[in-house]
């Protein structure tokens, strides 16, 4: 398990780190985008330090751990900067709309308001997208045995030769 451990830690920072960044959304956005990269590179890893040829199985748990630390991550470290940093992000928004246009501004002043979230439901949420992640992590991991694991498992020993 050691050996899939360190992959799986990389992989999750990664997730973890870009999931609680306010302006990399899109890529949350976008199917778990994070989630999905976080176990490819995971997997990347294991298959580049594993001496023999990793398994489908071997993917998805690097992956799955992957997702678990970016859980960690996201909970631990997100919901805290979600509280503060929410207020900034929502008055952005609200700027962006008016700019854009003014007499939508009011509707997603009220929208806004009603979003705002307490410490509980940001728990709640956080505890909701860790699962997620280890969902999407593992399809990652999943998906990176096929693309970086180029050698043959079971291949056994080469055929007699006849002279």
């Amino acid at each position: 398990m050691n050996d899939k451990l360190k992959p799986a830690i990389s992989g999750g920072v990664v997730i973890g780190v870009w999931w609680i960044i306010p302006v990399s959304g899109l890529g949350n956005v976008c199917c778990c985008l994070w989630a999905i990269l976080g176990g490819l590179l995971a997997t990347y890893l294991y298959v580049k330090g594993s001496a023999v040829p990793a398994t489908t199985g071997d993917g998805a748990i690097t992956g799955a751990i992957a997702g678990a630390v970016g859980g960690v991550i996201v909970v631990v470290l997100g919901v805290p900067i979600s509280l503060v940093a929410g207020g900034v992000t929502r008055a952005l928004m609200l700027r962006l709309v008016e700019s854009l246009n003014p007499s939508q501004a009011e509707l997603i002043r009220m929208q806004l308001a009603a979003s705002e979230g307490s410490i509980a439901s940001e728990i709640m949420f956080a505890i909701i997208l860790a699962i997620c992640l280890v969902i999407f992590s593992t399809l990652g991991g999943l998906l990176g045995i096929p693309i970086f694991e180029k050698r043959k498992a079971n291949a056994g020993p080469p055929p007699p030769q006849n002279f």
